[in-house]
C-alpha cells in the first residue's frame, strides 16, 4: 500500500482507519525523518482507539502512554536512543507482554527488537510539502 496524503488532517485519517483493524500485541514501527507525520499519524490512531488523550511526539519522554481507548497505546521515539540495550532497559520486553498496541517511531533504529509480525509504515515528505505513506518492510 502507497498512499499520497495532502495534510495533516489527512494523515490523522489514515491512523484512525488503521486503528480500526489493530489486535492486541500489535507492533507499528513508523519510519521517516522529522516533520514526517509519524505523531500525527498516531494521534489519528490514539483517536480512533477511543482515547481522547492529547497525543504529543514522545521524542524527549521516550514513552507515552495512551489508555481510555478499545486498546492500550503505548507510544516510543527511538530517536534518542543510542543502543538497544538501554531500550531493553526502558522495559522493552515488558511492553510486547502487553495486550495493548505499540507505536514505534524510528523503529528501523533497532529492528532486531522488534518481532517478526511487526508492520511498518514509512513517511516520506515529498518536494511540494506533501507526504506519501507507505506500507512493507524496513
Amino acid at each position: 500500500m502507497q498512499r499520497h496524503v495532502e495534510s495533516p488532517e489527512a494523515m490523522e485519517l489514515l491512523g484512525r482507519q488503521a486503528a480500526a483493524h489493530a489486535l492486541p500485541g500489535s507492533v507499528i514501527a513508523l519510519v521517516g525523518g522529522l516533520g514526517a507525520g509519524k505523531t500525527h499519524w498516531t494521534k489519528g490512531f490514539v483517536a480512533g482507539m477511543g482515547s481522547v488523550a492529547d497525543v504529543t511526539s514522545p521524542t524527549f519522554g521516550l514513552l507515552h502512554e495512551y489508555p481510555g481507548g478499545r486498546l492500550h497505546v503505548f507510544h516510543l521515539d527511538f530517536y534518542r536512543l543510542d543502543s538497544a540495550s538501554e531500550l531493553v532497559a526502558l522495559g522493552w520486553d515488558e511492553l510486547l507482554d502487553q495486550e495493548g498496541v505499540i507505536i514505534a517511531e524510528w523503529g528501523d533504529k533497532f529492528p532486531e527488537l522488534l518481532p517478526p509480525n511487526t508492520q511498518w509504515l514509512h513517511f516520506t515528505v515529498e518536494p511540494d510539502g506533501s507526504r506519501t505513506l507507505r506500507e512493507g518492510p524496513p
